[in-house]
């Protein structure tokens, strides 16, 4: 209770950034690698170079994307992305940084979100750079393979699922739409694929204005999130944890609160944001 209450009232001062992780998109149906709702992935995850460079590493991507992206395109926003949609609105959350990659977020209504690894829901030409929706790509993958039928055995959270190599075997992608002949991937950072510099400095930016840094639903383990509560604590800038087990920046954080997030957020939504001024 003393953990919930000194979050409430960090909260409650305003000026926070939000960074959160797949253990906020939990409750939508979308697991997690780590968490207590975690998968374990069965086979290594695809790596930028594993895709631009070899044509069956990309016919297994998309073979096993096309089915986990209807689990994706269906999942809904819960009531954690609800509740940090409210604080925004309540002018108490400044900007929320995601390392999700799900659009759930915006979905909820949340006005200022800075995708970190980008978004499922768009693809990206890498020859032409021609950016196209995934419903597109979706329905033009329907068409090219309308015999396509696998079970699917996992689902994992960047949307990707276990297919034996048989199946993949009678799948076929597709190239760009535009340009005709182009490469086409999900407009995500992939593993060995670095997050666009200004993206990175955009974040750094909301960090280094924040009255606090809250971290919700993250274990913190890779790097590309993590940096960003080493460098609130590095500036004096207090960090609140809420997620299930321990994280590797619990040793940064003023406030460590260790429980469901769809039972804690619209909690503290609904304790600090009743009296606070509407933004517009």
């Amino acid at each position: 209770m003393e953990s919930f209450d000194a979050l409430t009232s960090l909260v409650a001062g305003g000026g926070v950034v939000v960074l959160s992780g797949a253990g906020l998109s939990t409750e939508s149906g979308i697991p997690d690698y780590r968490g207590p709702s975690g998968v374990a992935r069965r086979h290594t995850p695809m790596t930028f170079q594993a895709f631009t460079r070899d044509p069956l590493a990309r016919r297994r991507y998309w073979a096993r994307s096309h089915l986990g992206w209807r689990l994706i395109a269906g999942a809904a926003p819960n009531g954690g992305h609800r509740a940090v949609a409210a604080l925004q609105h309540a002018g108490l959350v400044d900007t929320v940084i995601t390392q999700n990659v799900d659009g759930l977020h915006g979905a909820a209504g949340s006005p200022s979100v800075i995708e970190l690894h980008g978004r499922l829901d768009e693809v990206t030409c890498l020859d032409c750079g021609n950016l196209t929706s995934r419903e597109e790509l979706d329905r033009r993958l329907r068409e090219a393979n309308p015999d396509f039928v696998a079970r699917v055995a996992a689902v994992n959270p960047d949307g990707d699922v276990d297919l034996p190599d048989e199946q993949v075997a009678a799948f076929r992608p597709v190239d760009c739409g535009i340009c005709g002949t182009g490469m086409l991937k999900p407009d995500v950072v992939f593993f060995g694929e670095t997050v666009p510099p200004q993206r990175v400095s955009r974040c750094f930016a909301a960090v280094g204005q924040a009255r606090s840094l809250l971290v919700l639903g993250s274990s913190l383990t890779v790097m590309s999130g993590r940096r960003f509560v080493i460098r609130a604590a590095k500036q004096g800038i207090p960090v609140a944890i809420v997620n299930q087990g321990p994280t590797r920046g619990d040793g940064h954080a003023t406030v460590c609160v260790d429980a469901p997030l769809g039972a804690v957020l619209p909690q503290l939504a609904a304790r600090v944001a009743a009296g606070a001024p509407l933004k517009v």
